[in-house]
């Protein structure tokens, strides 16, 4: 039996018993770690009020830090990735890793939290088209403190709908001995800001 998150739980509770969602879009939920802005610069407007004319090229930011436990990387990998590596101490310690570690998509999971809590609008991000060139080129272990770094490599408008762009973005998740624990490219379709 694949037990849910609490998190997950609740909220998927709430939705059978017919309460409201609280958690809208426009208004996510903090993290349950305080994350700040770790570069000299931030965006110049809050992220309730972010559009595509904000993001620029060539822009580099960071925010962090989340710090991994091993009940965390216990309780996420026997929900969803629950090979031995991920949800076994004792076999960890004797594979390639000299222990356990993070599923990659636990790791993609917090470097998602930490990309919404600080970067993506809230009131502008549209969708995603997708990601290109997802890696995970460090183990992700307990204890391990991780922070974002967002590079935009392109804003451009879209070509058929003139209300909006797209925006491309190198991200990495590094760790505290400044090691890419997780690297990705995503795409990000952004309103612009309504002329007026």
């Amino acid at each position: 039996m694949i037990r849910v998150p609490a998190v997950a739980g609740d909220c998927l509770a709430a939705m059978a018993a017919g309460e409201p969602d609280s958690q809208s879009m426009t208004q996510p939920p903090s993290p349950a770690v305080a994350t700040r802005t770790l570069s000299e610069h931030d965006f110049a407007v809050p992220i309730d009020d972010r559009y595509l004319e904000d993001y620029t090229s060539g822009a580099v930011y960071e925010y962090g830090h989340i710090q991994v436990t091993e009940a965390e990387i216990l309780e996420f990998a026997r929900a969803y990735d629950p090979q031995p590596i991920h949800v076994d101490p004792v076999f960890a310690a004797g594979g390639p890793f000299g222990g356990l570690i993070a599923s990659g998509w636990h790791t993609t999971g917090i470097f998602t939290r930490l990309l919404v809590a600080h970067y993506l609008s809230r009131v502008a991000s549209l969708a995603s088209p997708g990601i290109d060139e997802l890696r995970w080129p460090a183990p992700l272990r307990p204890g391990d403190s991780v922070r974002l770094r967002a590079t935009i490599l392109e804003v451009r408008l879209s070509r058929s709908k003139p209300d909006r762009g797209l925006v491309r973005t190198r991200g990495q998740l590094i760790s505290q001995n400044d090691e890419d624990v997780l690297r990705l490219d995503l795409m990000n379709i952004i309103s612009r800001r309504a002329a007026g």
